[in-house]
């Protein structure tokens, strides 16, 4: 049963909404298959796997950091600098250019073709790609900084090019139903927790540190060339056609953020075509949807600058207090299970529990409330086995299953607060500044990422 329009609070209308009167509902054809569905979902893992795969490689970096060895040789204060402190830097250099291309790809919405932006894009990290899987095999222990340079030159390439892709792809989602757009959604969150996983079986197969990351970037490269594929078969089901064609019909869609809540309902014909007209004629007003959407903005803006913070910066720091015992679990997996795959299924779980659960709702005061509260993961993780540490000796937390939990409740809080904050924000404008009020969101999320990158190079050299 399809609950009545007005049975639900404002603040708890549930997340996804059966589409009611769809221009669409005369002769649709099915999704046979589930092949569009499931298409949308390995897009989705495609769009933040680039991102996933080079913070979760941690080993393989601090190895080519240290002059091509397992040890710590006599390097310098600044090759010293470019091991300890990689994942800030890559947060800089992935979160910096995103914003730039976040703006380059709205003002190109109307302008260049979707399918331009996403295989162009795809192109792009397929390439950067290939070079760091050939350079896993290359000595570049003569050339540490340069290769350091180098990486976060690629870092920042693939940070671009996957802006411009997850933004486009989710500007094409918006003309099909609402399960396609969750598939995506849920897709974004599994990139993570597939990266860890591949990154553990890597490590468990391969004795050797360059063989471990040769397959793993391997693996990237291979996913990479499955999402162009299965990007070119899309336009091939009837089921895709139908929608994409229905789209020529329609205005065209502004990119959207991935988690923004996008209404399947069409509207009245009439109404479609002033909308329109009215879309068309110019920019949207920005001032009405910055005072709706400023503290929903904020929530928003501080949830990613706490996580980026201290994930991975600071959570991939954290040693096993029983390292000396030089067991596996301490040496060799305690990193890639309780900080990656830990934290992105977490992150996944939270996101999905909001497609059943919508609580605070998006005036409640509890929810800001909630959001400042993860402030206290900054001092929970530096008061735990963080090493080296420079300035603050003190170890509070001093067993695994300290980091392990903080890392768990980071993760949830980051996947559910994120998600509802995302989806409300479109939701408290007018249904015509919608679209516009996603993008202003993206922005506070982007830029959360970007200051919290910066902040995230001051805290670490703190401890």
């Amino acid at each position: 049963m399809i609950p009545a329009a007005g049975s639900f609070p404002p603040d708890q209308e549930p997340l996804l909404e059966e589409p009611v009167g769809s221009r669409y509902s005369r002769q649709k054809p099915r999704d046979r298959w589930h092949g569009a569905y499931i298409i949308f979902f390995l897009l989705g893992i495609g769009s933040l796997l680039p991102w996933n795969f080079f913070i979760t490689a941690k080993h393989y970096w601090r190895y080519k950091l240290q002059n091509c060895s397992d040890e710590p040789g006599p390097v310098g204060q600044a090759a010293s600098d470019l091991r300890d402190y990689f994942e800030s830097y890559i947060s800089i250099a992935s979160t910096v250019p995103s914003v730039l291309c976040l703006i380059g790809n709205f003002l190109l919405v109307n302008k260049v073709p979707a399918s331009v932006r996403i295989l162009s894009s795809l192109f792009v990290m397929l390439a950067v790609f290939l070079v760091i899987t050939v350079l896993v095999k290359v000595d570049t222990s003569a050339w540490t900084t340069r290769f350091f340079a180098l990486t976060v030159g690629c870092v920042a390439v693939v940070s671009s090019a996957s802006t411009v892709f997850s933004s486009s792809l989710f500007g094409l989602s918006s003309c099909f139903p609402m399960r396609n757009l969750q598939a995506l959604i849920s897709g974004q969150a599994m990139g993570g927790t597939i990266s860890a996983v591949a990154s553990l079986i890597d490590l468990a197969a391969a004795a050797d540190v360059t063989d471990s990351a040769l397959a793993y970037f391997l693996t990237a490269d291979i996913f990479i060339v499955v999402c162009i594929m299965v990007y070119l078969l899309l336009p091939r089901l009837e089921y895709s056609r139908y929608y994409l064609g229905s789209q020529k019909e329609s205005p065209s869609l502004a990119t959207v953020p991935p988690d923004s809540s996008v209404e399947a309902e069409a509207e009245p014909r009439g109404t479609a075509n002033s909308s329109f007209l009215a879309r068309s004629a110019g920019i949207p007003p920005l001032r009405p949807i910055l005072q709706k959407t400023a503290l929903l903005g904020f929530c928003l803006f501080y949830i990613f600058f706490i996580s980026i913070i201290v994930f991975p910066s600071l959570s991939s720091n954290i040693e096993s207090v029983s390292k000396a015992s030089g067991s596996p679990w301490s040496t060799k997996y305690f990193t890639p299970l309780t900080c990656f795959l830990l934290y992105n299924f977490a992150d996944w779980c939270g996101r999905q529990v909001t497609a059943w659960i919508q609580v605070p709702g998006p005036k409640s005061k509890l929810l800001p409330a909630l959001v400042l509260l993860r402030t206290i993961f900054l001092p929970l993780f530096i008061l735990s086995n963080y090493q080296p540490r420079a300035h603050i000796q003190t170890v509070v937390f001093n067993r695994d299953i300290y980091p392990v939990v903080f890392t768990a409740l980071l993760g949830l809080s980051n996947g559910y607060l994120g998600t509802l904050v995302m989806v409300y924000g479109p939701k408290i404008v007018p249904k015509e500044l919608a679209e516009a009020a996603g993008v202003v969101m993206t922005f506070y999320l982007v830029l959360g990422l970007a200051l919290g990158s910066a902040c995230a190079v001051f805290v670490v050299h703190l401890v």
